[in-house]
């Protein structure tokens, strides 16, 4: 093993170290020693300072590790080891490393590390009666490092069986971080439906592997690209591979769990909607790319998601009163360009467009955070005036927005751009999917870029301009625990974007996966500014009529159908959970009525019977003696009888 699959073998397992070890920590919330009372706080107070430092550690030296292998990876390398081989299958340990996978584990590990560091402060600590501090952070911290681990481990993975447990450990940690806070009501609820949801997905997915394993007679990566796959095989592996990814990507009609999942602590948000679970499933289908640029079919529904995903969610984001909603569905129609890029055959426009998205859409939620956090509300009906008494947040929170809405030179335009490019590209005919879906994905675009530009100004004008709407507030800029993540990641979100005109940047995410990053400067650019323009400029024109009104009521009667996400997920509730939900009440009746009845029922009668045979053994004794005799006189009666017929 050289330096470089070493790299990447402990990318994974230094965060999986520290995870592990912070299982180990009390997570009790007062002192256990009698001595000290019951309500002194120093035991839980060490292992609040061991989890911080195992959490910051782990993900700092995931980060390290990252950069050291984003340096010295010369080009695609790969390192195995058989671990399994039953019925002719094979199973392997082993990385497959490449300039996009490096890349991406950069950005996994700087987001990682900003949020372990932001939660010390934003979930603080205090007495054991305080009802508003954190007393279970050694297991929060310890998810959020499993939760990294198995991110990278799907980074890294040579063999789609170890892609599979990174992947799934994702889902159980979201499960875990969602439902963290057992204080707030919804949020058991939302972290049950966000694992049911995706498991939904994943039943595919899993389906899909197992159908490229079979077929290939392997499960290395290396080997399922290689092997010569029937049309069949790679047509139906692939619909069961974009379950999967449907899932884990919060992409259409299988999204409704993401906005719910806001009911997490705003650090577990950064972590998933910027560069964890919804990266996941964009990441697994370039690294597949072989198997869906075989198959237009494939391509063709993934565009139609696409399109629909990123329309839905930039439309739902207009009429949300919550902030981190906004963000989420945002999320939904961001990850929408980067499958749109897929589906038009541009994985390196995907790649980049989720390396910015990482950047910017992790600064908005921590930012979102530091208001929250200040205001004590996520309402932006409450908000306002903010950018006199937060000017730090202010400024970070407008470059987060620019970079989302595409303003130029923050990092969103240029890789937005790149998606638009390549869907002009095979609009014109050229590239793996049909020219329709290169038409679709691009008309969609262009009009998510406008509804983008107007639910983010509006987001801006209700939260930092205008006047307070809740005089009792105090808000202020955060502390410095708070504040450096936020001031960091406002770096690669304002600048990332211009790394696409470094040639050895394109090339390093462009190794692994076939087309060029495709930076052009020239008209096609104007479309895109003058839709950005028009939408923030409806927003801000509304806006001004009435600083104190919401510009959503611009929508009219729309209004309420953008804020139910077009009451998609009361349709699921309908038609999936309802059915779901009265099915496995019959089967409980079924089973207790039907196959429980009968066994008791056959008990019961059985110990009837025998109660009643008991109770003739218990008769008296001349009651006893008469039946005895009774019985021979009927014997001999019978016997006489049989005699005499005979």
């Amino acid at each position: 093993m050289n330096t470089t699959t070493l790299l990447g073998a402990l990318l994974p397992a230094v965060p999986l170290a520290a995870g592990l070890t912070g299982l180990l920590l009390p997570p009790a919330t007062r002192a256990t020693n009698a001595a000290t009372g019951p309500g002194d706080a120093t035991g839980p107070e060490t292992a609040r300072r061991v989890a911080i430092g195992l959490g910051v550690t782990g993900a700092a030296g995931a980060l390290a590790l990252a950069v050291a292998l984003l340096v010295t990876l010369d080009g695609p390398t790969e390192a195995s080891t058989t671990w399994i081989n039953f019925g002719g299958l094979t199973v392997t340990l082993g990385v497959r490393l490449d300039g996009a996978a490096a890349l991406v584990a950069v950005a996994v590990a700087t987001v990682a590390l900003a949020v372990q560091v932001y939660s010390i402060g934003y979930l603080r600590s205090g007495p054991p009666d305080d009802p508003k501090a954190e007393h279970r952070y050694p297991p929060y911290a310890a998810q959020i490092s499993l939760f990294t681990a198995a991110m990278l481990l799907v980074v890294v993975s040579g063999d789609l069986i170890l892609l599979l447990v990174g992947w799934e450990v994702m889902g159980i940690c979201s499960y875990l971080l969602i439902a963290h806070d057992r204080r707030l009501p919804e949020a058991p609820a939302a972290a049950v439906k966000a694992f049911l949801v995706t498991r939904v997905g994943d039943v595919g997915f899993l389906l899909g592997i197992a159908l490229l394993g079979v077929s290939a007679g392997s499960f290395r990566i290396a080997d399922v690209l290689a092997h010569d796959h029937g049309s069949t095989t790679l047509t139906a592996a692939g619909l069961l591979l974009l379950a999967g990814v449907a899932g884990k990507s919060a992409q259409f009609p299988l999204h409704t769990w993401l906005p719910d999942a806001m009911a997490g602590p705003t650090p577990i948000s950064a972590l998933i909607h910027a560069a964890t679970m919804v990266a996941a499933g964009v990441y697994a289908v370039t690294r597949l790319w072989p198997i869906f640029e075989a198959t237009p079919t494939v391509l063709a529904v993934l565009g139609v998601m696409a399109s629909v995903t990123l329309l839905l969610g930039a439309f739902a984001a207009t009429a949300q009163d919550d902030i981190k909603r906004v963000l989420a569905w945002s999320t939904v129609s961001q990850i929408g360009y980067l499958t749109g890029a897929l589906a038009v055959g541009s994985p390196p426009a995907a790649l980049f467009h989720l390396l910015t998205h990482a950047a910017f859409k992790a600064l908005l939620f921590l930012a979102a955070g530091v208001v929250i956090h200040a205001l004590g509300t996520a309402s932006m009906s409450r908000m306002g005036g903010l950018r006199h008494t937060m000017p730090v947040t202010f400024w970070c929170t407008l470059i987060g927005l620019g970079a989302l809405a595409g303003i130029p030179p923050l990092s969103g335009f240029w890789s937005k751009e790149g998606v638009l490019a390549a869907a002009e590209h095979a609009l014109r005919g050229h590239g793996p999917a049909p020219a329709w879906v290169g038409w679709l994905v691009f008309v969609a675009g262009l009009v998510g870029v406008a509804v983008t530009a107007w639910y983010a100004t509006r987001l801006l004008l209700r939260t930092f301009f205008g006047a307070a709407r809740d005089p009792a507030a105090t808000p202020h800029d955060p502390p410095a625990v708070l504040r450096w993540p936020v001031l960091l990641l406002a770096v690669p979100a304002a600048l990332l974007g211009l790394a696409g005109f470094w040639s050895a940047f394109a090339d390093r995410l462009s190794s692994g996966v076939p087309g060029e990053l495709g930076m052009h400067v020239g008209p096609l650019m104007l479309l895109p500014l003058a839709l950005l323009l028009l939408g923030a400029g409806l927003a801000w024109f509304v806006w001004r009529r009435d600083t104190a009104a919401d510009p959503a009521v611009a929508l009219g009667p729309l209004r309420p159908v953008f804020a139910r996400a077009f009451r998609l997920d009361d349709v699921q509730h309908t038609a999936v959970v309802r059915p779901t939900m009265a099915l496995g009440r019959a089967a409980r009746v079924a089973d207790e009525r039907g196959v429980d009845g009968a066994v008791t029922g056959t008990g019961r009668a059985a110990r009837a019977l025998g109660g009643g045979l008991g109770t003739l053994h218990r008769a008296a004794l001349p009651r006893a003696a008469v039946a005895l005799l009774a019985g021979v006189l009927l014997i001999g009666l019978a016997t006489a009888l049989i005699g005499v017929v005979s």
